[in-house]
């Protein structure tokens, strides 16, 4: 088994310009998914908050829409791609959204 990054990408909503009601809807659809990927989750992961990015030449680079990560453990990359199936982050389905998979290799 090998573990996996999934990176979010794309023009999410901070969780702070949720109403309250829009917060517990999507609290309860992550809550839902983390139970269906059961065991295999391995990090539930976070949101990211405020980012930069520098280049290398130093110079201050413009971040990307990353906006969070989770961490899974999986037989294959195929696997891990399996339990997004159903993942709140995929859920409007306009290809504004995506998640990212990279398996986690020793150093």
């Amino acid at each position: 088994m090998s573990k996996y990054l999934l990176l979010y990408r794309g023009p999410a909503t901070p969780m702070e310009d949720f109403t309250p009601e829009q917060s517990a809807e999507q609290m309860k659809a992550w809550g839902d998914w983390m139970g269906r990927v059961g065991p295999a989750l391995v990090d539930q992961g976070a949101p990211f908050g405020a980012r930069t990015a520098v280049g290398d030449n130093g110079a201050v680079a413009s971040p990307s829409d990353q906006n969070g990560y989770t961490i899974v453990e999986a037989d294959s990359l195929d696997a891990a791609r399996a339990l997004t199936d159903g993942h709140p982050f995929l859920s409007e389905g306009k290809g504004r959204f995506s998640i990212e998979i990279f398996e986690l290799t020793p150093m």
